[in-house]
């Protein structure tokens, strides 16, 4: 089945809908405030689809269903730590950032750590983000190439392409807005492909696929061996690793990440800051499920029905969509699919443009004029958009490979680079000492190298029973502790500077909402 008329048509509406919010904010982007933060005034409602917007990307559309479809709802309990890690953000971080930083995360850094410590987490961010684009990049190309036919690599382009173009002209705000219009196009996209899996006539009575699924264990959460030979299982991660490291992922992305952080400052108040951030998360948690329990259904569909599923696990989502959807369904599907895509490189970029401008070139340069740093900003997002480009380029998986989720959450765990250590050691501890932060960060450094380098399904190098050849997801997880346990060691037995305002850089108690 190829697309129809009205499939393009519906994409191409959806298009200009999009370019039209973007042309209409760039009228009021005249100022760095304006377009990083939107001089701190979007409502709750709208700063709550962005922050959703941020983490539902086309990889939760293709990725989480080519997961459960290959294997099983191993990420499900993860997942699920979301909700406990909203506690400490929406009461404790939220207020803390809007006291302590102006449009960075990483102007705390530089507070509490001084210089090297911004550099070295703004970077850190950078990288992560940039990765992070290239997945979303490539599984919206390959979704929209199994639905079109269209070559992989002129489609990440196109895409983009487009999206930079319209964040770097409309700023935060066509961010925003632009989120609020994707939000309803991907949760109704979202709805349709279920409803076609359980009410599918071919397979059987309503709630087949549900049942086939769960007697093939699609349903199956994962191992839950806990041994210490399970540290070391480098083919099998259990579910008590999943959960580690997604608590520790979300609580790094919602503490220390520009483009989290950035969305609490654009609120109005610290009131509706505080009630976007629980609106926002906790609505992803019924969205993440949901593309879950589609990638078992997709299974259960293809087992009745006796169809030829791709060979590629994270086709199957696009697969289905363009083999057994109805023209028109599918232009609003691929349009759902787009939307997911660009809510999160568009806010991405826009924060990525934010760190580059605001980290580096008001550090370096801090004589420049505040429209030199607008006219720098909208560079930023087309240079990290370029970026983004060439990994998903690289991404491109083969035949048989682990599905792109899984391969994103070890190299997102790595690229972290004990941020959140960092950050911890700074919020929690009046005693950390930039000497016990830079000590922590040259040890997670050094560790990280080795551990890399000679982990079990890279080892690029080979120093036998020295070898790292526990599962790599830890290697994240240790990263994150050796920055505080080092860095806190180093500033009780050796000292070192502290700023002078350092009650107003670490909190103790928890504020009022």
């Amino acid at each position: 089945m190829t697309l129809g008329v009205l499939d393009y048509v519906i994409v191409l509406v959806y298009l200009v809908a999009i370019a039209a919010i973007g042309l209409y904010m760039s009228r009021e982007q005249k100022s760095t405030r304006k377009y990083f933060i939107a001089d701190r005034r979007i409502p709750a409602w709208a700063v709550a689809f962005t922050l959703m917007g941020t983490l539902i990307g086309s990889g939760t559309v293709v990725g989480h269903p080519a997961t459960v479809f290959q294997k099983s709802m191993i990420l499900l309990l993860g997942i699920l730590t979301l909700p406990l890690v909203l506690v400490i953000v929406a009461y404790v971080i939220v207020p803390f950032y809007r006291r302590v930083v102006g449009m960075s995360a990483y102007e705390y850094i530089g507070k509490r750590f001084g210089f090297g410590g911004r550099i070295y987490t703004s970077f850190g961010f950078l990288a992560d983000r940039t990765f992070d684009l290239g997945v979303t990049l490539l599984t919206t190309a390959i979704a929209i190439n199994v639905m079109t036919g269209w070559d992989l690599r002129l489609v990440i382009i196109g895409v983009g392409v487009f999206t930079m173009i319209y964040t770097a002209i409309g700023g935060i705000e066509a961010v925003v807005w632009t989120d609020v219009v994707q939000g309803i196009v991907l949760v109704g996209g979202a709805v349709l492909i279920l409803m076609r899996l359980i009410f599918a006539p071919e397979a059987g009575p309503p709630g087949a696929v549900v049942g086939e699924a769960f007697r093939a264990g699609k349903f199956n959460l994962g191992s839950f061996d806990l041994s210490w030979q399970s540290l070391f299982d480098t083919g099998n991660t259990t579910v008590w690793l999943y959960i580690v490291v997604f608590f520790l992922n979300w609580s790094r992305r919602y503490i220390t990440d520009q483009h989290m952080v950035q969305r609490y400052l654009i609120a109005k108040t610290d009131r509706q800051a505080f009630w976007a951030t629980i609106w926002g998360a906790s609505s992803c948690v019924p969205i993440f499920v949901t593309f879950m329990f589609i990638g078992a259904c997709l299974y259960g569909y293809y087992s009745l029905t006796g169809a030829t599923p791709p060979e590629i696990a994270d086709n199957v989502v696009p697969h289905f969509i363009v083999n057994f959807l109805p023209n028109g369904l599918v232009g609003l599907i691929l349009a759902a699919i787009l939307a997911a895509a660009m809510s999160t490189v568009s806010g991405d970029l826009n924060s990525v443009a934010t760190v580059v401008t605001t980290d580096y070139l008001a550090t370096f340069s801090p004589q420049t004029s505040d429209r030199a740093r607008l006219i720098f900003g909208r560079i930023m997002v087309l240079a990290g958009g370029t970026l983004a480009s060439l990994v998903a380029l690289l991404l491109i998986p083969d035949k048989g490979s682990a599905s792109i989720m899984e391969r994103g959450i070890i190299i997102a765990s790595i690229l972290s680079a004990g941020t959140l250590g960092l950050f911890m050691l700074g919020f929690v501890t009046k005693r950390a000492t930039r000497l016990g932060a830079y000590s922590g960060i040259v040890a997670c450094l050094a560790f990280t190298s080795w551990a890399v380098l000679t982990s079990p399904k890279l080892r690029i190098l080979d120093i036998g029973s020295f070898n790292f050849n526990m599962n790599p997801i830890l290697i994240g997880v240790f990263g994150h502790l050796i920055v505080f346990s080092v860095g806190y060691c180093v500033s009780i037995i050796f000292g070192g500077h502290r700023p002078d305002d350092i009650d107003h850089l670490t909190f103790r108690k928890i504020p009022s909402a």
